[in-house]
This record gives structure tokens, C-alpha cells and sequence, in this order.
């Protein structure tokens, strides 16, 4: 399985998952699910991942075709 959009920005951030999610204020394990795919996050919470990252949305957080249907 490739990298997810968000766990290569964390990873060039050079931040752990430990990192990321005290930045944002969530468990690691709430990043580690947002990485795999398997947490969709709060609007709220996606924000604040991508201004953690220096980043958009759009950027980190993206739609499979599946996901369209």
C-alpha cells in the first residue's frame, strides 16, 4: 500500500505521529487511523492537520473513485 498524502507531509515535516497528533490535539492513534484511511476527521480537525503541516486540505485529505459512488 503507498504512503497516504498525509503521512508524506508528516514524514518531509520531519514530525512523528506523537508529534502531529499533539499539535492537533488528538491520540497518535487517531493519526495513525487518519494516515490509513480508516477516520475520516472533523472539518475542524482537518484544518488543524493541515495548518500543522503547512499545507491545504485538499493536499493531505483526498477522495478514491470508490468514494464517489
Amino acid at each position: 500500500m503507498p504512503d497516504s498524502p498525509l503521512r508524506t507531509r508528516r514524514q518531509a515535516a520531519g514530525l512523528t505521529q506523537a508529534d502531529l497528533a499533539a499539535s492537533v490535539g488528538v491520540s497518535r492513534q487517531t493519526v495513525v487511523a487518519m494516515e490509513r484511511g480508516d477516520y475520516a476527521p472533523s472539518v475542524y480537525l482537518a484544518l488543524r492537520t493541515a495548518r500543522a503541516l503547512h499545507t491545504t486540505v485538499e493536499e493531505i485529505f483526498t477522495l478514491d473513485q470508490k468514494d464517489h459512488a
